[in-house]
């Protein structure tokens, strides 16, 4: 097994900035420059976005920022210590210790456990205080491996007789071993040893499972021991699970889940008093988590953790609070929305192949022909278009295929918008609710407000206290059966027919635009495509045209058109980021110019998110280039009257866009004019316009160009303090020889 960490990836004591996005990217290029990652903006943009779901600052000035990415080649590990701290999320300050860990997206277990064992020993004060003291960088990988027990524990007994006065005050074990993270024996503490110790289980689970999973557990376990309280935790971590036993489950006053993600089984815990938080906070805050797990225990009317919501796991977003009703329904219904796609994404490439070989004409004869007909009987009636008998036969086929994949549409919508507010049993109802909404023409907007009640009447059901003997035929008969009558009987005879005949008026409506009104409203879902790239606005609009997909036909091509507008609309940011840095490289870090390479593909693709590093960094001059050239693609797209049968792939489902030609058009001059809008941006908005030409040229740009070689990507001015670069247009063309970024004001969104 290869060295998780070597001298050459670790930075001592230095400047990297005052974001922590900074860091992150000085790290993975770090990690890239070894050749551990194919990608450093790809794995930088990994562990951006997971920071930005939960920071990684711990307390005591150490932040573990991690992903989990196909861009990494090889399991690394690579630590700053930072001159001076830098702010990721705790709740003490910044962090002057910050360890990045990167893992394939296959990782071994045996990395990934030891990766994972790093995180505990992060929790030790005098490991902490050794990576401080360190001179060089050969003794943070000693100390690091010895942590891991890749090496044997040097000699010195000083190093090993500190832990036990910082782990186990009140006499318990030394903790230089690799920590438990299951269980805090009772033993190892002396309130523990009493007759009837309290007891607390946890489950802690972060979305990578490598670093704030084990951190949490063992700073649960530690808080438990010192409290004289038993605590035993089940890490549901990347590398592995060993669950907790039912009977110590059975046997517990209370319990802790500190957890980011759903809890794997969690119908295990059903009837327990609990507490349910992020996982950073079992790290922050573990003795106040255990105190309140047992306050619920001890209060009458305290939470417990019915049948029915064993499953579910939305309650509880901060400290006991409950998730607030807006993010709730922004969370289930992108559930929907991501449930839906797949069925969405194979009918609509089916029904397209199977315009191409049939012929338009070919929903008027495919389902005759896939009944009567097949390889050995090929059809003799067929449309024109077709590509002979062969054409026509698979043309059928593959159009039913598609037709009938597209009749889940709105059934999936509505049962995965149930499933993300009641779990499983909200599935039945709420498939039966969507499949009542396409019956009565309610369309994709009944499938919503179906999902939503009956999402909504299952979970109420749950919140019932029931019997113990029933129990177990409440998520499976009762729940599905009583939410399903309520839900589709309400949709039968009150809401189907209103919803259907607003269903109907928006149908006439879309259909009807034509000229300004067409141009305008694809103008509108050109903007939301390049506003927040992959963000909600962006997943709005993508979601109102993948949700009218269905809807198209020859006769109402609307729906057709507005798919091709959203998806020409989000091709442009990635491609106009490619183009900029290939017209104008000097004015791009060497990094972005690496990015732009891969953003051709990602743009030609339709994947909006390539662009996503260029707008991370310089927000302020990339997303309004973005939005103006993406809203001029969507009002071409709209003009044009340009479809699209496939919900995603840009250029490579040529066959299911019809104008392909004028499809391209669109989005190349959109590119361009982003392309353009981008770098005047950079080049001229700055400060005071030409003014900030001419300070690029003065000897304060060369502080940027340090920090640019450093990897930061912010400059500081040394004597002032104050962010001396906002841009490097023309520090680029005074000293070509060192590209600097210029976007070094690292602001992310």
């Amino acid at each position: 097994m290869t060295s998780l960490i070597t001298t050459e990836l670790v930075i001592l004591d230095a400047d990297q900035g005052t974001e922590s996005s900074a860091v992150i990217r000085a790290l993975a290029a770090t990690i890239a420059e070894q050749d551990r990652a194919n990608s450093a903006d790809g794995l930088a943009a990994a562990a951006i976005a997971r920071e930005e779901k939960t920071p990684t600052g711990v307390p005591g000035g150490i932040a573990i920022p991690h992903a989990r990415t196909e861009a990494v080649t090889e399991p690394s590990l690579a630590m700053a210590r930072l001159n001076p701290p830098v702010d990721f999320g705790a709740k003490d300050g910044p962090a002057d210790l910050v360890f990045m860990i990167a893992a394939p997206e296959g990782a071994g277990k045996d990395h990934l456990k030891l990766l994972s064992k790093l995180a505990r020993s992060l929790v030790k004060k005098d490991f902490v205080a050794s990576l401080r003291s360190a001179a060089t960088e050969q003794e943070i990988v000693d100390l690091v491996e010895t942590a891991l027990g890749l090496r044997e524990t040097p000699e010195e007994p000083a190093a090993t007789e500190a832990a036990p006065t910082e782990a186990a005050p009140t006499g318990g074990a030394p903790t230089t071993t690799e920590p438990t993270p299951t269980s805090a024996a009772p033993t190892e503490s002396p309130a523990s040893s009493t007759d009837n110790p309290r007891r607390v289980v946890a489950v802690t689970a972060c979305p990578t499972g490598i670093a704030h999973t084990y951190m949490a557990a063992d700073a649960l376990a530690q808080a438990g021991s010192e409290m004289g309280i038993d605590v035993v935790a089940e890490t549901q971590g990347s590398s592995g699970t060993t669950p907790i036993d039912q009977a110590v489950i059975d046997a517990a006053d209370a319990v802790v889940f500190a957890v980011d993600v759903d809890v794997r089984d969690k119908a295990r815990f059903a009837g327990k008093p609990y507490v349910q938080v992020p996982v950073k906070a079992g790290i922050d805050d573990p003795q106040g988590l255990i105190t309140k797990a047992l306050a619920e225990a001890d209060a009458p009317n305290g939470r417990r953790l019915s049948a029915a919501h064993a499953a579910d796991d939305s309650s509880d977003a901060q400290s006991g609070s409950r998730e607030s009703v807006g993010a709730q329904l922004k969370r289930v219904l992108l559930t929907g929305v991501s449930y839906m796609i797949p069925f969405v994404a194979a009918g609509g490439l089916l029904m397209a192949l199977g315009f191409l070989l049939g012929g338009f004409d070919i929903p008027d004869y495919a389902e005759d022909i896939v009944l009567g007909n097949s390889l050995w009987n090929l059809p003799t009636e067929y449309g024109d278009l077709a590509l002979g008998p062969v054409g026509a036969y698979l043309g059928a086929v593959a159009f039913q295929f598609g037709n009938l994949s597209m009749s889940f549409l709105v059934a999936a919508l509505a049962g995965y918008i149930a499933f993300g507010i009641a779990d499983r049993p909200g599935i039945a109802p709420g498939f039966t609710v969507g499949a009542v909404a396409v019956l009565m023409g309610a369309g994709f907007i009944g499938g919503i407000i179906g999902g939503l009640l009956a999402g909504y009447i299952a979970h109420w059901i749950g919140s019932f206290a029931a019997p113990r003997w029933l129990r177990g035929l409440m998520p499976v008969v009762i729940i599905p059966l009583v939410a399903s009558l309520v839900s589709s009987g309400l949709m039968f005879m009150v809401l189907g027919g209103p919803i259907s005949a607003l269903t109907k008026g928006l149908d006439s409506w879309l259909s009807s635009m034509t000229g300004t009104a067409a141009v305008i409203l694809g103008l509108i879902l050109g903007t939301m495509m390049a506003v927040d790239l992959g963000g909600p606005v962006n997943k709005v609009a993508y979601s109102f045209a993948v949700a009218g997909l269905a809807a198209g036909s020859v006769e109402n091509p609307v729906p057709w058109e507005i798919m091709a507008t959203v998806m020409a609309a989000g091709m442009v940011p990635p491609l106009a980021m490619a183009l900029a840095t290939a017209v104008r490289p000097r004015i791009f870090s060497q990094v972005e110019k690496e990015n732009g390479k891969a953003a051709w593909l990602l743009g030609a693709a339709f994947i909006s998110e390539g662009a996503i590093p260029f707008a991370a960094s310089d927000p302020l001059r990339v997303i309004p280039a973005s939005v103006v050239g993406a809203g001029v693609t969507g009002g071409m797209t709209m003009a044009f009257s340009v479809t699209s049968q496939a919900p995603h792939g840009g250029v490579f489902v040529f066959f299911a866009i019809d104008s392909f030609l004028l499809f391209l058009l669109s989005v190349v001059v959109g590119t361009i004019i982003s392309a353009l809008l981008v770098l005047a941006l950079k080049i001229f908005v700055r400060k005071g316009g030409a003014a900030g030409l001419a300070e690029a040229t003065a000897p304060s740009a060369a502080t940027a160009t340090a920090a640019a070689t450093t990897g930061s990507t912010t400059g500081t001015d040394s004597t002032t303090g104050t962010d001396s670069t906002t841009g490097s247009g023309s520090a680029d063309e005074a000293n070509p020889t060192e590209p600097v970024s210029s976007n070094a004001d690292s602001t992310r969104v």
